[in-house]
């Protein structure tokens, strides 16, 4: 969707309300003239612009996975032959699910083959002036997309599709789509033609209400059940300008473990397990340290990021609570301190970290280790110390290593938070060096509302945060599960588990950690399937996971030697996009038999096509049941609907295998309970021990 968007349309904003949400960036349109975020040009060092006439969108949110399709047309208004370059900013945690172009009139999907191969091929076919397509990963942020030739005067129509796995936020997520990031410079965005996206969001846990926090109420908003909402968007003309936002709200009021599957024929199965913890939760007791370590560096002054920066450590400073006590460091090349202390929180320690904020300007290259090193030297043995980085991570290549072994010799009660600013932010650094040190990865766009993005951060630290988790299965054998080693369960932050399974049955799932010192087990039942057609973008999902895995372990090392071959065999079998490996497009089935690429994605696609096109059946009969409670009541007709379309909460299968027509969330929520009835959902023994001890606590000062 922000694949191909980001060239030239025009959008705006959304409404309605979300109370836990999923926050959702998609397409933004503003009538101001600026550069796009990805840009269609005519490549070969002639310059000029090409035009779409068309971009169409449609993403189906399904319990958290975000499938975004794109069809965009190219008009060639040039008076020659070209090769159309476009480049756009990945999305963050985004997949590139398939490229298809059409050619002869006819929708050729593409296949994934080994980079190098990729583009000897490609170019092969441009000597002959025949019609290829190339879509590569250029870096950890932006993709390539080529193709070859648009006549003069002539159209182009492609389709890129892409998942992603969108982040929570104390159920509030957030899904930028990256307008405002500038892949190339001096280009104008303004666009005539159409441009219309359309979304449906799903979720097996109630949604409570969707809002663009960036463009209001300019998206038409439906809800057309609890489990099912409608965002759409129609316009033409504009520019592309900043970021769009779009949130959804979802209320798990108990913690409790959700499971979708993906089970072929043949084959073992897939799953993604969501754990997430409720509001059972208590507060913790006693206080917490903050050290905020605020990037300054010349990147940072690219699309105002200081300046979000800024407001961003301002809003989490009123949000820590009397008991906290905190410093603030800036960081170029050198960290500069505040305090040289701890404080507590007070009106004038809040006042004295503003004006020393506001006096800071981006300038200078990106040094961390020294501002990380004197970091840790305000680790209290009693008292958790959370060192909250605020940066893009666009530090230099060779401190990466340096910095990810300095997560690993943390002092013991120390946890690192990354928040990443902007669209042009190093991701994958930020992302390891909080998941290593067993903290939390966010990332805030210029259009994010900065108080509630404080707020939820704050929610997941007072929350008690269970670690040293393990997952065990019994009754069925679950394999090659990512993230092998889970990271810590925040309160609002679910961890999502992907993995494989062999059998099928009932499983039994033992969860095991602790909460502040406290041991904790829970169990729950399961099914895994013998047969789920429902949900096939998880066997995506969880190959993309373990090739972010694989780079990671790298990361760690230093050297991708050891792990290349695997990440180019997933990325062919699943088609995925990497570093390594790219999309290309043939004129038909015939070419690629002649270069002996099997044609996997085009099989894959159609099983997905197939079950989304069911998925929409039932979505629409959800629709026409919502719209038969619209107006004079008919009661003879309502009922007839309701013949056709069972309660929303029925989960029955046919006995085809195939689901009947229910919610469209295709997937099994389950609070985790023990012992052989209802006895209690996870974590509601543990908040009842905090909160005695709590009481005990007070008792005693009385």
């Amino acid at each position: 969707m922000r694949l191909l968007k980001t060239i030239q349309q025009s959008i705006a904003g959304v409404t309605a309300k979300v109370m836990t949400s999923i926050a959702l960036f998609v397409f933004l349109f503003l009538p101001l003239n600026t550069h796009a975020a990805g840009l269609l040009i005519a490549d070969g060092g002639f310059g000029g612009v090409l035009e779409i006439r068309e971009h169409d969108v449609k993403v189906t949110i399904n319990n958290g996975i975000a499938v975004t399709d794109v069809t965009q047309v190219f008009l060639n208004t040039e008076n020659r032959q070209v090769e159309a370059l476009y480049t756009f900013p990945v999305p963050r945690g985004a997949s590139v699910a398939n490229f298809s172009m059409w050619i002869n009139g006819k929708e050729m999907i593409g296949e994934v083959v080994e980079k190098n191969r990729a583009r000897e091929i490609y170019d092969s076919y441009k000597q002959k002036r025949q019609d290829p397509g190339l879509l590569e990963q250029v870096d950890y942020k932006t993709f390539e997309m080529r193709i070859f030739p648009i006549n003069a005067g002539a159209e182009q129509k492609v389709r890129i599709t892409y998942y992603q796995e969108l982040d929570m936020d104390h159920d509030r997520g957030a899904y930028v789509y990256p307008l405002a990031t500038v892949t190339r410079s001096g280009i104008d965005a303004n666009t005539t033609g159409r441009f219309a996206i359309n979304v449906d969001v799903k979720s097996a846990i109630s949604i409570t209400d969707i809002e663009s926090p960036s463009h209001g109420d300019a998206f038409a908003m439906a809800r057309h059940s609890e489990n099912y909402w409608v965002a759409s968007l129609e316009t033409s003309g504009g520019s592309l300008a900043s970021d769009v936002v779009l949130n959804y709200g979802i209320s798990r009021p108990i913690s409790g473990m959700d499971l979708i599957t993906s089970h072929q024929t043949g084959e073992d199965g897939y799953f993604c397990m969501t754990i997430t913890a409720g509001k059972e939760l208590a507060e913790t007791d006693g206080g917490m340290d903050y050290v905020f370590v605020l990037d300054v560096s010349g990147s940072m002054a690219n699309d105002g990021k200081l300046i979000v920066s800024k407001n961003a450590l301002e809003a989490f400073i009123d949000e820590i609570g009397e008991k906290d006590r905190f410093e603030v460091m800036t960081f170029n090349v050198s960290p500069d301190i505040l305090f040289r202390e701890l404080k507590s929180v007070s009106g004038a320690h809040r006042e004295a970290a503003r004006i020393f904020m506001a006096g800071r300007k981006a300038r200078g290259g990106t040094e961390l280790v020294p501002a990380m090193t004197a970091a840790y030297k305000y680790g209290d043995p009693d008292r958790p110390l959370n060192v909250v980085i605020l940066s893009d991570g666009m530090t230099e290549q060779k401190e990466r290593r340096i910095l990810l072994q300095m997560i690993q010799a943390r002092p013991e009660n120390v946890r690192v938070f990354c928040i990443g600013i902007g669209n042009e932010v190093n991701r994958p650094l930020l992302e390891q060096m909080a998941e290593d040190s067993g903290g939390l990865a966010a990332f805030i766009s210029g259009g994010d509302d900065f108080k509630r993005a404080a707020r939820g951060f704050q929610r997941k630290l007072m929350r008690p945060v269970a670690t040293d988790l393990r997952i065990d299965v019994d009754g069925v054998t679950v394999y090659d599960v990512e993230p092998s080693v889970l990271p810590g369960l925040f309160h609002g932050s679910p961890i999502r588990i992907y993995g494989r399974y062999s059998g099928s049955g009932e499983g039994r799932i033992h969860f095991s950690g602790n909460i502040q010192g406290v041991a904790m087990t829970r169990s729950a039942s399961l099914i895994f399937p013998e047969n789920d057609p429902t949900n096939p973008e998880i066997e995506r999902m969880w190959a993309w996971k373990r090739v972010d895995q694989l780079l990671k372990q790298a990361a760690r090392t230093g050297s991708r030697d050891q792990v290349l071959d695997e990440i180019i065999r997933l990325g062919e079998k699943y088609s995925i996009v990497t570093e390594y490996t790219s999309f290309l497009v043939l004129e038909n089935d015939a070419e690629y038999q002649r270069w002996r690429i099997e044609r996997r994605n085009a099989r894959r696609i159609s099983g997905e096509r197939e079950a989304r096109a069911n998925r929409q059946v039932e979505l629409d009969l959800i629709k026409k049941r919502a719209a038969a409670d619209i107006g004079p009541r008919d009661s003879a007709k309502d009922f007839r609907l309701a013949e056709q379309a069972p309660a929303a909460n029925s989960r029955n299968m046919t006995p085809s295998g195939n689901p009947s027509l229910r919610e469209p969330d295709h997937g099994q929520s389950r609070d985790l309970n023990f012992g052989s009835g209802p006895v209690g959902p996870l974590f509601v023994g543990v908040a009842f021990w905090l909160r005695r001890r709590k009481m005990k606590k007070q008792t005693s000062l009385i």
